[in-house]
C-alpha cells in the first residue's frame, strides 16, 4: 500500500515536470507559436492582407494616396481577422500598426506597435514604425526613446529613425 502511494506520487511528480519542460519548449519569440505556416498559405487572411498591403505600398511609392489608403484599410480587415486567428505574431501586429499608421488612425497603430513590442522589447521594425509615429504625433521626447533602444543594432533602422528625428 505505501510503496503504490510513493509510485503514485513519483509519476505525478514527472508528469508535471514534462508538462513544465513541453511548455518552455514552445515559446517563441512570436508568442508561443513556432509553426508560422498558417502565414503563408494560399487562402490565409493573412496572405490577403499581405497581397494587400504590398499593393497600398504601391500606390503609396507612386503617390496614388487614395487608392494606397483604399488598400491599407482592406489590408487591416485581414490582418484583423488573422491576428484573431493567430494571436500576438510579430509580424501581423507591425504590419497592423504601420496599416493604421497609414491610414491616420495613429492611436490604433500605437496599440498594435505596443502589443508588438510587449512581445518583443527589441523588435527592430516596430521600434523604427512606432518612433515615426511618435514624430508625426509631435512627440519627439518618445521618438528618441525609441531611438535609444535601436542604439546598439547600428542599423538602417536606427540611421532613418535618428535622421528624422535630427530634422525636428
Amino acid at each position: 500500500m505505501f510503496n503504490k502511494k510513493i509510485i503514485l506520487i513519483i509519476i505525478f511528480c514527472f508528469s508535471l515536470v514534462s508538462a513544465y519542460a513541453a511548455e518552455k519548449k514552445n515559446t517563441t519569440g512570436t508568442g508561443g507559436r513556432e509553426d508560422i505556416s498558417h502565414l503563408k498559405a494560399k487562402n490565409s487572411n493573412f496572405k490577403k492582407g499581405n497581397d494587400a498591403f504590398k499593393q497600398a505600398k504601391k500606390y503609396d511609392n507612386k503617390g496614388k494616396v487614395d487608392k494606397a489608403k483604399k488598400r491599407f484599410n482592406d489590408a487591416i480587415k485581414f490582418f484583423i481577422l488573422s491576428n484573431d486567428e493567430s494571436p500576438n505574431n510579430l509580424i501581423t501586429l507591425n504590419y497592423l500598426g504601420y496599416s493604421f499608421k497609414k491610414v491616420g488612425d495613429f492611436a490604433m497603430a500605437e496599440i498594435y506597435y505596443e502589443q508588438g513590442l510587449q512581445i518583443k522589447p527589441l523588435h527592430v521594425g516596430i521600434n523604427e514604425y512606432l518612433g515615426e509615429l511618435y514624430i508625426e504625433t509631435n512627440r519627439i521626447a518618445k521618438a528618441k526613446e525609441r531611438l535609444k533602444v535601436l542604439e546598439s543594432c547600428n542599423c538602417e533602422e536606427f540611421k532613418k529613425l535618428k535622421n528624422l528625428i535630427s530634422k525636428y
